[in-house]
């Protein structure tokens, strides 16, 4: 059904790229990412882990709900600029709450009902955008959009207000637990359940660039913390081998990922019908991205147990080994991302899917390296982990060649072998189907 496009919004075409409004609101997950680390670290064990764990999926939820929109209509132009730039300071403010999203510095209520504000404050914005640049929703189409946003809400001010109970320490925080993983759950659900075919992506190019972005902002959290955590140490030998490998673990991931699944990821969306393209773009890039994201989050977690790269290395022995947290969270990180990234690749497709044994079989030695490590110096452990995920980058290259070239000539084909014309032009583009969804 032909729609009528509402001043202040165009739509979004084929050719269309991430735009520079979208990169600055994206800039504010390089800061979230870092906080949902701290969280990690100023709740020790597996309470924190479980918390940033919860923060992360929230937060993640949110990038994805405007990564759809922004994929209907251009974020650059009129009123889906001036919203964006409305939702970023308070997606920053949502971050910058995030450490105390269960509950305050002084135990009270106060910041935990301050994040849920942020939270709804971003949630409703959606919502009205959503609205307005689709003038053919249906009651039934609103009612999906709505209720669980509002369910989820209210699920999260309900943990943010327990601790008013007259509940113990354990009783509170498990009520915490519970009602965020509800929460979570009703909206991830209903990602889930709401009808594919109501659903579109208008440019597969753009939609592939812009998860491609966030897992690049992801690899950059954990030089950033890592610099962060080691800025007032002095410049020894440990700080800069350490410093090195953790730059080799990162580059060996960031090569795993874009060496041939960001073609392989951009190309299968190109080439799939629209309703299939739904269903691949939910489930390959806004499910299967979360643990990848997750497992980088970790990642850092857990390099932040290596004591060359801690603020107070005396006091730590340089030849005992990194203890469990760290071991647990730093190898079965990249293992979560491997593994992660292995399903991505298989959702793809069966073109792409002999080259995903490398993750699988990395993934599977590094679970195996874990007894292992807990014998090794810490400085040991992390060049293991260095060596391993390079040595999966080259297995990547070497098995991948073919189907690379493949692709990129595919990809070449697509667009006639030109640039991608400028997100800036005027060009309206097709009209968008009327309908729920992210």
């Amino acid at each position: 059904m032909t729609q009528i496009q509402r001043p202040g919004v165009r739509w979004v075409t084929e050719q269309s790229r991430v735009t520079t409004t979208e990169l600055f609101f994206d800039l504010v997950f390089v800061f979230a990412f870092l906080q949902v680390t701290t969280l990690m670290t100023a709740d020790r064990g597996a309470l924190g882990i479980m918390h940033g764990l919860l923060v992360l999926a929230a937060l993640w939820w949110l990038w994805s709900l405007f990564a759809w929109l922004s994929n209907r209509v251009r974020a650059n132009y009129g009123l889906t600029r001036l919203t964006l730039l409305a939702v970023t300071p308070v997606m920053f403010a949502l971050a910058a709450i995030t450490l105390e999203a269960f509950r305050g510095f002084s135990g009270g209520v106060v910041a935990p009902v301050g994040f849920v504000g942020c939270y709804a404050t971003v949630r409703l914005l959606y919502l009205g955008l959503r609205w307005y640049a689709t003038p053919g929703l249906r009651g039934r189409d609103i009612v999906s959009l709505g209720v669980p946003a509002l369910i989820a809400v209210c699920l999260l001010l309900s943990a943010a207000l327990l601790p008013l109970g007259r509940f113990g320490d354990t009783a509170t925080l498990a009520g915490q637990i519970a009602l965020w993983v509800l929460a979570i759950s009703v909206d991830y659900g209903a990602g889930m359940a709401l009808p594919a075919p109501r659903r579109k992506i208008f440019s597969a190019r753009h939609w592939a660039e812009r998860h491609n972005l966030i897992i690049i902002l992801a690899f950059g959290e954990v030089l950033v913390s890592i610099g962060i955590a080691g800025r007032y140490l002095h410049a020894s030998a440990s700080l800069l081998i350490a410093s090195a490998l953790v730059v080799v673990v990162v580059g060996s991931l960031n090569w795993i990922y874009f060496d041939l699944s960001a073609l392989a990821g951009e190309h299968a969306l190109g080439t799939a019908d629209p309703h299939y393209r739904v269903r691949l773009a939910r489930d390959a890039y806004t499910y299967l991205h979360l643990p990848m994201i997750a497992g980088v989050i970790l990642l850092s977690l857990g390099l932040k147990h290596i004591p060359a790269l801690v603020e107070n290395p005396h006091s730590y022995d340089h030849a005992e080994p990194l203890d469990s947290t760290g071991r647990y969270t730093m190898y079965g990180g990249i293992a979560l991302f491997l593994l992660a990234h292995a399903g991505f690749q298989w959702r793809l497709g069966h073109a792409t899917r002999i080259v995903a044994w490398p993750r699988l079989a990395t993934a599977a030695l590094l679970l195996a390296l874990l007894p292992v490590t807990a014998r090794l110096p810490a400085l040991q452990s992390l060049a293991w982990l260095a060596a391993v995920c390079l040595l999966a980058a080259v297995a990547e290259f070497l098995v991948s060649r073919r189907q690379r070239r493949r692709l990129r000539q595919a990809l070449s084909e697509q667009t006639g072998g030109e640039p991608a014309t400028d997100d800036n032009t005027d060009s309206a583009g097709p009209p968008p189907a009327a309908g729920s969804g992210c």
